[in-house]
């Protein structure tokens, strides 16, 4: 993925719908725009002066008060990457949030804007007994700005606690998604989570190393990159790979 890529037209959200929702300092909702009652599942969750967090999934709750956290303190100076992504079973959302003070720069609560790019990086349709869209594209994040790259390009896909590294043939690229959310979302037919750490695409594979009793892969497009395969995943890799099982 090129500078140019990353500045295309077709990677901004100028056209896209915001979803914005406001909380107090106890991080309760107290409103929203229409655009975020009819994505969410207000009617159902009934939102309004409960906390926040309770109306994530139980994996994205981490993330968002992490980002919650970073966005009480001001100056933000770590290099915190202030938009996420959280994987839902139908809809994948960006979220950006920012703190809001009075007069006296005392917090007095936050705005969540959110933006549904489901349709930019999931196929059009689910398919059938699927329980989850699969990914055509994954979202990483560069410069304040965030990307698509598409599932093809990807070599492999390293955690990063809540988060993970996505490398590329031009290197190696942040998504705010989890190893975990990936797993569900792409094709296992050609990606392989092959350690805790690391899933691979299978076409990126140039040959499997043994390094004593150690199972390594090499990358065609980054050979001198070595991913660790466990031994627990080992046989499966090689049944996807269509080799035969070690005797």
């Amino acid at each position: 993925m090129d500078q140019a890529g990353m500045q295309s037209p077709l990677y901004l959200f100028e056209k896209f719908e915001a979803g914005i929702v406001q909380l107090n300092a106890r991080r309760e909702v107290v409103g929203m725009n229409d655009y975020a009652r009819k994505v969410l599942p207000v009617d159902r969750m009934k939102p309004f002066d409960r906390f926040v967090l309770d109306f994530h999934p139980e994996r994205s709750r981490p993330k968002v008060n992490f980002l919650l956290d970073q966005a009480s303190v001001c100056p933000v100076t770590q290099n915190v990457p202030m938009t996420m992504i959280i994987n839902i079973p139908e809809q994948v959302l960006l979220i950006k949030v920012t703190r809001i003070t009075d007069m006296a720069d005392r917090l007095t609560g936050f705005v969540l804007v959110f933006y549904d790019v489901t349709q930019v990086v999931s196929h059009d349709e689910p398919v059938l007994n699927q329980p989850a869209r699969r990914l055509h594209r994954i979202p990483m994040v560069a410069n304040q700005k965030v990307a698509f790259v598409e599932t093809q390009e990807v070599c492999c896909i390293e955690s990063d606690g809540h988060y993970c590294r996505i490398l590329t043939p031009d290197g190696w690229h942040f998504c705010n998604l989890s190893i975990s959310d990936l797993e569900a979302r792409l094709d296992p037919a050609q990606f392989a989570r092959v350690h805790r750490c690391f899933m691979v695409n299978l076409s990126a594979i140039e040959c499997l190393e043994r390094e004593g009793s150690k199972t390594l892969i090499r990358l065609q497009r980054h050979p001198r990159f070595r991913v660790p395969v466990s031994r627990s995943e080992a046989t499966r890799l090689r049944s996807a790979l269509g080799l035969r099982q070690r005797t």
